[in-house]
């Protein structure tokens, strides 16, 4: 493949105990009581707006929602990188991709300032050619959009494009724009896969980059 797109939490980084302690964080303030971390992330992955209405009582008014995503994210900024790492294997898999000659960028539904900055802090952002996110675009993941913009972007054809993330809303997305996903099985939501299921699944990063090379010269790089 000419271009590999990742998602970002579940899929690069492990961000489970800083997104948890955000939220948990903003119940406290709003006088409510911590959630469990391991539930809090089946909530994420379609944006901090759902994950604050999902995180929340149902009664909770849309101005409410939108006072406690204000207080999630500045919370959220300042504490973003305390836990957050990459998962073991990944800056070798990036750094083998790399070497090849791969492109490669990142989409995800967290607010793009945000996710440039852990990537930019975990020694990562050098990989991609761009970081795109949930603000960047007027829609979200599953919406196949900042895939398209992707690949006019960087003039690269459907056919040797690969989406890789950790759930059913990647999946969902790279079949809106019509490109290839791989599902990882360490991220946050495999158990998603089972009614999305992706073309491949993968055990570790390591495995992802020798699949995706071994595909890209099976195929020969692109000349363009």
């Amino acid at each position: 493949m000419d271009l590999l797109i990742f998602d970002l939490d579940g899929t690069l980084i492990d961000s489970q105990l800083d997104l948890a302690h955000a939220v948990n964080a903003t119940r406290v303030h709003l006088g409510l009581p911590r959630l469990e971390n391991e539930l809090i992330s089946t909530y994420v992955g379609a944006g901090a707006q759902v994950l604050m209405r999902r995180a929340l009582p149902p009664a909770t008014s849309d101005e409410e929602v939108e006072r406690a995503l204000e207080y999630f994210l500045a919370y959220y900024d300042q504490h973003k990188l305390d836990n957050t790492r990459a998962y073991p294997g990944v800056a070798e898999a990036l750094e083998a991709l790399d070497r090849d000659g791969v492109r490669m960028a990142v989409l995800t539904n967290k607010p793009s300032r945000i996710s440039f900055r852990i990537l930019e802090g975990l020694g990562l952002a050098h990989y991609f050619v761009r970081v795109y996110g949930g603000n960047s675009f007027e829609q979200k993941k599953p919406h196949p959009i900042g895939v398209q913009t992707l690949l006019a972007e960087l003039g690269v054809e459907p056919s040797r494009a690969l989406l890789v993330g950790d759930s059913a809303v990647d999946v969902r997305t790279a079949r809106n724009a019509g490109i290839a996903v791989w599902g990882v099985l360490y991220g946050f939501q495999p158990e998603s896969f089972v009614e999305d299921p992706p073309d491949r699944t993968l055990a570790r990063p390591e495995e992802l980059a020798r699949a995706a090379i071994a595909e890209r010269n099976s195929r020969g790089a692109s000349k363009s």
